[in-house]
């Protein structure tokens, strides 16, 4: 005999109906790991080794009575003393309405090992199927192996009580579970609240449960095998209708949360909402099928792929996220169109709001100087600096002039708007079209930013040796820049974490827009009665709009200052020496240095490494930053990989023939 066939007689004696439930269990693991085991060794295109072994097993059982009528007794008491309706009604939805009990529950199941000591079905599921191939090898079981499966389970249920014999039972009490559940979802009001009250006017939700109840009773009346009254069919239709109706409500949330902000806990409820509505009309396949043995094939094999799932936190996470990654894309986009020029008049408006950018950060830098000075203990030096970087930034934004590193984070999403259909070839030069205004206006808001960041910071060096007869800035900080600032030392690693640091501070600002539009934040200082007392009526309107306005740049440049300053300070307590290196901040420094040591300096080659250096900060911290930025706005877009790769042809091929578009504007 085979090893295989060896194993096998093992496995038949080992089954025992008088075990206690662990081992029985147990026993079914061990089954479903000797039907698996060599499957991979199979050719594409062969029927699976699952399939194969348990048609021998079935033809086994077939030719011995004695390890049949062994295993009949196990799987009956497996019927009675199991709850199978959980695994219908309950598998695959979490008993907490948020995203955090569903995150929880599934690093526990990753984390903790499970027990097969259980008499809920859904758990034991999980032992049972641990392969990703299991649900390709169920959905490949044929017809007559079905039948032989259903066969063994009959002779297992007559076995049973009457009651608790009719194969219907678990699936009829799973659907009664799952229309409460959906009836109650959709009664909480944050999904209850936010449907379209149109598609709620005949109340679907409220006739949920009598129709599930009326359809039960139904199938009851009729004997199992025998054909379904044409009433239960009736009551199938209307209780499918409604399930449309109510997943057509469910749908508006999506609506209504694109437009008021969107929740990821919302976003979670509506998803269990519909996972719910989309189990009954399975259920009710299995049901009401002619060949109920093949649609509940399909079933588990769709549960077992859905046991897999349930165990990655990453796809959870990205397709809870993916709502709002596309909300936070689309408000930059409506951001980042300011910082886009298209004509010769935009790119000298953008020339002059980066020169006045570059006057405050020439003050910056000074302010950063006096902070290292202070010599304050770590934390407040960084806490000083971050806010000397956040105050610098907030007053360019309010005086609507910019600083070039900021504007990739949000133009990115701005470029991602322009592939609503890539189908269209003039989709596609339209997007490369944005790529050429945006790298011009990048080098318009670089070339703004240094051209006055240098020439101011120089003048108040000179205005300071004319008055007091030494720089602001001393020979030992001066010094420090030279070596810090180098091409030679770990500069391109920190300019690159800088350009991470900017576009964390485009989704903060994101995050802090979507927040302040999801709580009505605008309305609530228009309208609100305390407000208007105090402010009057009109005051109150304009303030609103000046926060509605202003809240993502707010947000945005707080976070980014405050992250600068802070962030290598955290790191450093960690054991992280890692610093930030900003093109427009390192460039004054170094201006300020090279006039603090004089002419000399500039023939030392250690100036020269420094001035190169500023040219690959610029490019990694505008380059990181519109790269994230951009694929977070491609995903959120559904862009494939083969459309991307099209895309950059596209802009390679603009790059041979019209170099020029990149630079200046025709």
């Amino acid at each position: 005999m085979t090893a295989s066939a060896w194993d096998l007689t093992a496995l038949l004696n080992a089954a025992d109906p008088k075990a206690p439930r662990p081992e029985r269990h147990l026993w079914l693991v061990r089954l479903v790991e000797w039907l698996r085991h060599g499957d991979n060794e199979r050719e594409p295109g062969e029927t699976p080794r699952p399939v194969l072994r348990l048609k021998h097993l079935l033809n086994v059982l077939e030719r011995n009575a004695e390890p049949r009528e062994r295993i009949v007794a196990l799987l009956a008491r497996f019927w009675r003393e199991t709850e199978l309706a959980t695994l219908f009604g309950d598998f695959g939805f979490t008993a907490r309405r948020d995203l955090w009990g569903e995150l929880g529950e599934r690093l526990r199941q990753r984390c903790l090992p499970a027990t097969p000591d259980t008499d809920d079905l859904g758990t034991l599921f999980q032992l049972l199927f641990t392969d990703d191939a299991d649900a390709a090898w169920l959905r490949a079981i044929d017809d007559g192996t079905l039948s032989g499966l259903a066969t063994l389970f009959a002779k297992a249920r007559a076995d049973t009580p009457a009651d608790g014999s009719d194969w219907r039972g678990p699936l009829l009490q799973a659907m009664t579970w799952l229309v409460s559940a959906i009836r109650a979802a959709a009664f909480a009001p944050p999904l209850r609240q936010r449907m379209s009250p149109e598609l709620l006017a005949d109340r679907p939700f409220e006739q949920l449960v009598r129709a599930g109840e009326a359809l039960a009773d139904s199938v009851r009346s009729a004997p199992p095998g025998a054909a379904h009254p044409e009433a239960a069919r009736q009551h199938a239709t209307y209780l499918l209708a409604l399930l449309d109706r109510c997943r057509r409500a469910a749908d508006s949330v999506t609506a209504h949360l694109e437009e008021h902000g969107v929740s990821v806990h919302i976003v979670f409820e509506l998803e269990q909402l519909n996972a719910r509505i989309a189990r009954v009309e399975a259920v009710l396949g299995v049901l009401l099928s002619e060949s109920p043995q093949r649609e509940l094939q399909t079933l588990l094999a769709d549960m077992v792929a859905l046991s897999r799932e349930r165990r990655s936190v990453r796809a959870l996470l990205a397709r809870q996220y993916s709502l709002l990654a596309r909300k936070v894309a689309e408000r930059h986009a409506e951001t980042g169109e300011h910082y886009i020029t298209r004509t010769r008049e935009e790119y000298r408006a953008m020339l002059r709001a980066a020169a006045g950018g570059g006057v405050v950060i020439a003050g910056t830098t000074f302010a950063k100087f006096a902070i290292t000075a202070l010599a304050l203990a770590p934390f407040w030096a960084g806490f000083g600096a971050g806010l000397n970087y956040a105050v610098s930034f907030l007053v360019i934004h309010l005086l609507h002039w910019t600083v070039a590193t900021k504007q990739p984070a949000m133009t990115a999403p701005a470029m991602a708007e322009k592939l609503a259909n890539l189908h269209d070839d003039a989709a596609v030069q339209g997007f490369v079209d944005e790529v050429a205004h945006l790298v011009r206006s990048q080098i318009a808001g670089i070339a703004g930013n240094l051209a006055l960041v240098v020439p101011v910071v120089l003048a108040v060096q000179g205005l300071s040796w004319a008055v007091f007869g030494r720089p602001l800035v001393g020979a030992h900080d001066a010094e420090y820049v030279l070596k810090s600032i180098t091409l030679l030392g770990p500069t391109l690693f920190f300019a690159a974490f800088t350009g991470i640091l900017l576009f964390a501070s485009s989704l903060v600002a994101g995050w802090v827009e979507n927040w302040f539009v999801y709580h009505r934040l605008d309305s609530a200082l228009a309208h609100n009665p305390a407000i208007v007392a105090r402010l009057g009526a009109s005051r109150a309107l304009r303030w609103s709009g000046w926060w509605r306005h202003n809240i993502s740049g707010l947000a945005a440049n707080t976070s980014l200052g405050l992250m600068l300053g802070l962030v290598p300070t955290l790191l450093a307590f960690i054991g992280l020496p890692i610093e930030v290196r900003h093109v427009t901040l390192s460039t004054g420094q170094l201006a300020a240095a090279a006039s603090t040591l004089g002419w000399a300096t500039l023939a030392q080659p250690v100036f020269w490494w420094c001035t190169a250096a500023l040219l690959f900060i610029g490019v990694l911290n505008l380059g990181v930053s519109f790269w994230l930025a951009l694929r977070v706005a491609l995903r959120s877009r559904g862009i494939t990989l083969h459309d991307r790769k099209r895309l950059a042809a596209a802009i390679r091929t603009r790059l041979r023939q019209r170099p020029r578009s990149f630079l200046l504007p025709e």
